[in-house]
Formats: structure tokens, C-alpha cells, sequence
């Protein structure tokens, strides 16, 4: 008996085409498929009890789920090349199966189903999705700027679940200035979906050129305002008392949205230093630096309302290559927007030759680091964080020279110097 897959198109169904072809094993479509007939029939139902697509029928029973069709027929070559050479490599081809599945898919049909009219549409939920897939889209951008494949030096099942993931949304929802943002991720999906076992499945590949609106049958629902009015001669009824509701859901019913919680930096008390001017005289001043810029930054210091942090990379000895230490830096100063509106910092990378140290000065709001900054940014804990201590004025000249990009710093001469403003 041939593996036959019962399934219509897309990126579920690509998984397994696509492994099939690099494992060398033949995989059948199901002739006739219709989705909403063909999968609702006993014989269908009785391979898959929830009726869902794809499932893969074989001499030994039927599979559903796409990433467990895919890893069976991965499975069926000994020495197939899509799991890796060492154990070492299966778990990190797991490992990024799952980051495919619950950071990248799970957030992408989130933002999907309602604007196709498969879920209702809730601006909150949408909004929640893209910023926790832009988040794994940025982690997932870091990575690749040092990596070509997910795992090893080869295409492995890893890549192959990413790719066809991503294919739902560069090519339904994230238009070319969504993806923009993250260049080493768009460069890994056009790499892979031009690998000639993808691109015989795929065929080509076009990104979207906008995002799709929202199905009109899915947004919520406008009371809509009586307009008939009575004939003259009608005469009056009287109008029907409605039953008076309970205090309670008369009250839920009639409550104002709540707004936004405020961020709680916006609750400190005012502070005399403007980070807005602060950061304009900083890309103003072109001339006399240290008389202009470095002045007036201490003469607007507020030590009450900022904090000022040195922060040093405590990996630096991994910084071997230079392209590859400025993406690290590129990547974190990019996670690092969420702050923006709180923060300004300068990140330093040093040294000649590898391997080269990345050391940062941020001026942040409030006494301290701001806490949902080290919850929401990763990167934060691959720093080690050190209050400065502006009575000390050998640490005073020490931020003066990282706000110039004075060189040599510390002896060393400038790779790279990156402002977050």
C-alpha cells in the first residue's frame, strides 16, 4: 500500500511533500479531496476522530497532525539527512519545530482566521499576536545572522516546518515593510524556498503586497439605529415597560471601557530633564561636542527622575566575528523599542581584532531599570547592569566619552558605535 495523504493545499500539506523529496520517499495525494465532504465521511473520520486535515494513510494506520506526518516520513530513511548527525542535533531540530509551531504558526493564525472570516475579529487579540510574533520574528532574526540552516550545515526538517510556516505569512499577511524589519529572516525564507525540493512544491513564491481586510462577516456587530417613523393617524401605543434589569448587569451593561493601564514610568513625578530635548540637542550638535552636547546633558541631568547604567556583554570572549558581534548589538538596540519613549543608550563595540568586547551606557527613567524592560527584552540578562555613580568623576568622564564615541576608549580603538534614541 502506497502512503496516501488526504489533504487540499497548503503549508501542512508542503511539510510532507517537502520531506518526502529530500528523503526520497514517494508520498500520494488522495484522488478527488474535497475539503468540508471528502474529510466528514465515516471512512475519513474513523483516521482522524476530529475530522481535521492533513492525515496520512499508511500499510500500518493512519496519522494525523502535519508535524507528526512529516517526522514519519522523515523516519522511514535510516540515514535520513533531516534529523540531524547526533543527539545534540535532534534536540535542537525539535527545539525549533516547536518555535516554528507555537511562536511563529500559532501567532500568525491568530492575526489570519479573523481577517478570513474563520474567527471573530478583536483588535486587542490581533494587536497581542503580531507584537508576540514580531518578538519571535526578532529572536528568530539573531539567530540567523550568524547561521545559514536552523540547525548544522545542511536543511534538516527544522528548516523545512520553519519555512513552510513562514510561507503563510509572507505570503497572505506580512507585506515587504512588516518583514523588513528582520533582514536575516527574510534572506533564510527566500533561500530555502528557492532549494529546488522546496520550489518543486512550492512552485513560486510571491510575497503579499498588503495585508488582507477583515472579513466583513466576522467584525462586531453595529446596533443599528431605528429609522421608520409612525404615520401621523397611527394612533399611539403605549410604549412596554421593559422589566427593570438587576442592579448588577444594569451596571456591568452600562460600565465605560476601561482604558489602557498606564506604563508606570508615566506616574512618576515630572522631572525638570526632557529626554525629547535631550535627544535632539544630541543629533543637533555637529561641532564642539564635548562644550554643547556633553554640557548641556548634565546641565539637563536629572538624578532623581533618570538613572544612568554602564552595561558590559558577558560573553565577549564568543565575539570572534565582527559582522556577526554588530548584528548581536543591531538585534538588541531593535528589541530594545518597547523603551523608546523612556530611554536613550549608546552601545560601543571595541577592539581591532577578535575578539571584540560590546560595552553600553543607557540612561533609562526612574531610579532603576524599568522592570518591564527586563521582562519583555531577553537580551537584558546577557549584560551584566552597573548603576553609575555620578559623585565619581572618574565614571562622570567615563559616560562622556561613550555619549562622544571618544576613541580610543579605554585604550582600544572603535569597531562600531550605535546610538538608541
Amino acid at each position: 500500500m502506497a502512503l496516501v495523504l488526504h489533504a487540499g493545499k497548503g503549508k501542512n500539506v508542503f511539510k510532507t511533500l517537502i520531506a518526502a523529496e529530500y528523503c526520497g520517499i514517494k508520498v500520494e495525494l488522495a484522488q478527488n479531496f474535497e475539503m468540508g465532504v471528502s474529510n466528514k465521511t465515516p471512512e475519513f473520520i474513523k483516521m482522524n476522530p476530529i475530522g481535521k486535515v492533513p492525515v496520512l494513510e499508511t500499510p500500518d494506520g493512519a496519522i494525523f497532525e502535519s508535524n507528526a506526518i512529516a517526522r514519519y516520513v522523515c523516519r522511514l530513511k535510516s540515514d535520513s539527512p533531516l534529523y540531524g548527525s547526533s543527539l545534540i542535533e535532534y534536540g535542537h531540530i525539535e527545539q525549533w519545530i516547536d518555535f516554528a509551531s507555537l511562536e511563529i504558526d500559532a501567532n500568525l493564525l491568530i492575526w489570519f482566521r479573523p481577517r478570513f472570516g474563520y474567527a471573530s475579529y478583536l483588535p486587542p487579540a490581533e494587536e497581542a499576536a503580531i507584537s508576540a510574533l514580531k518578538r519571535a520574528l526578532g529572536a528568530l532574526n539573531s539567530y540567523l545572522a550568524s547561521n545559514t540552516y536552523l540547525v548544522g550545515h545542511a536543511v534538516t526538517l527544522a528548516d523545512i516546518i520553519m519555512t513552510c510556516n513562514l510561507y503563510l505569512g509572507f505570503t497572505v499577511l506580512m507585506t515587504k515593510s512588516f518583514t523588513s524589519e528582520f533582514p536575516h529572516v527574510e534572506r533564510y525564507f527566500w533561500t530555502m524556498v528557492n532549494q529546488p525540493n522546496f520550489s518543486k512544491i512550492l512552485g513560486e513564491v510571491k510575497q503579499t503586497e498588503k495585508v488582507p481586510p477583515v472579513s466583513s462577516s466576522k467584525k462586531p456587530s453595529q446596533p443599528k439605529e431605528a429609522t421608520k417613523t409612525k404615520p401621523k393617524d397611527e394612533p399611539k401605543k403605549e410604549a412596554k415597560k421593559e422589566p427593570e434589569k438587576p442592579k448588577a448587569e444594569a451596571d456591568e451593561e452600562e460600565e465605560a471601557p476601561k482604558p489602557k493601564p498606564k506604563n508606570p514610568l508615566d506616574l512618576l513625578p515630572p522631572s525638570k530633564m526632557i529626554l525629547d530635548e535631550w535627544k535632539r540637542l544630541y543629533s543637533n550638535t555637529k561641532t564642539n561636542f564635548r562644550e554643547v552636547a556633553i554640557k548641556g546633558f548634565w546641565d539637563m541631568y536629572d538624578p532623581e527622575g533618570y538613572s544612568l547604567w554602564f552595561c558590559n556583554y558577558k560573553y565577549n570572549d564568543e565575539n570572534t566575528v565582527s559582522f556577526v558581534t554588530l548584528n548581536k548589538v543591531s538585534g538588541f538596540l531593535q528589541r530594545m523599542d518597547l523603551v523608546r519613549k523612556y530611554a536613550f543608550g549608546k552601545m560601543l563595540v571595541i577592539g581591532s581584532e577578535p575578539p571584540f568586547k560590546v560595552k553600553g551606557l543607557w540612561l533609562f527613567r526612574g531610579p532603576e531599570i524599568p522592570q518591564f524592560v527586563l521582562n519583555e527584552c531577553y537580551d537584558m540578562e546577557l549584560y551584566d547592569w552597573t548603576k553609575v555613580d555620578i559623585s565619581d568623576e572618574a565614571q562622570k568622564e567615563r559616560v562622556n566619552q561613550m555619549i562622544e564615541d571618544f576613541e580610543p576608549f579605554e585604550g582600544e580603538s572603535l569597531l562600531d558605535a550605535k546610538c538608541f534614541k
